[in-house]
């Protein structure tokens, strides 16, 4: 008597609108990011949007033709995000680095930051950078977190849990975040 094979189940796809208490975002094992309970739906949009695009390449370009790309450059990476959170963040379509120079308002916002030159931007949104480049190689305890969030090291629109210097980038948020 032929008995057909058990099937496998497939695990479900990792969900990429969990939430978590307070005020900062947090990294997870499989590189996407928990939005704070405490941030503005927008905010917790923005992320969730990110999350989407985190096994993405960097591509130069990519985001900026078409919003739904193969991959994305450091601007298309915080135009997506942005996008994502809806209108009320004050983004039409996707900007490159030197044009989000002079986006929204001037200095750091209380959620989301954008810090841009003409040559590369990334966000920190709820604490937390989103970015195409590494930035500079972690140390010390930031050593610790980039090994226990292997994804961080790639390159590509990812999430990174430290911090990058900021000198020769102007600071711009959205209105009223």
């Amino acid at each position: 008597m032929y008995q057909a094979p058990t099937p496998v189940p497939t695990p479900p796809p990792a969900p990429t609108d969990i939430v978590v208490p307070g005020a900062v975002a947090q990294l997870l094992p499989d590189g996407t990011a928990a939005a704070p309970a405490d941030a503005p739906p927008q905010v917790q949009q923005a992320i969730f949007a990110a999350n989407k695009i985190q096994d993405k390449p960097y591509r130069y370009g990519g985001g900026h033709a078409k919003v739904e790309d193969k991959g994305y450059d450091c601007s298309g990476t915080v135009s997506y995000a942005l996008l994502g959170g809806g209108e009320t963040l004050g983004l039409e379509g996707p900007l490159d680095s030197g044009s989000f120079m002079s986006w929204g308002e001037a200095g750091a916002g209380q959620w989301i930051t954008i810090y841009t030159n003409p040559g590369h931007a990334y966000a920190v949104i709820a604490g937390l950078r989103l970015d195409t480049s590494i930035g500079s190689s972690p140390r010390g305890a930031d050593r610790k977190l980039a090994a226990q969030h292997k994804k961080a090291m790639d390159r590509g629109p990812r999430w990174r849990p430290w911090e990058r210097s900021s000198r020769g980038f102007k600071k711009r948020h959205p209105v009223g975040f």
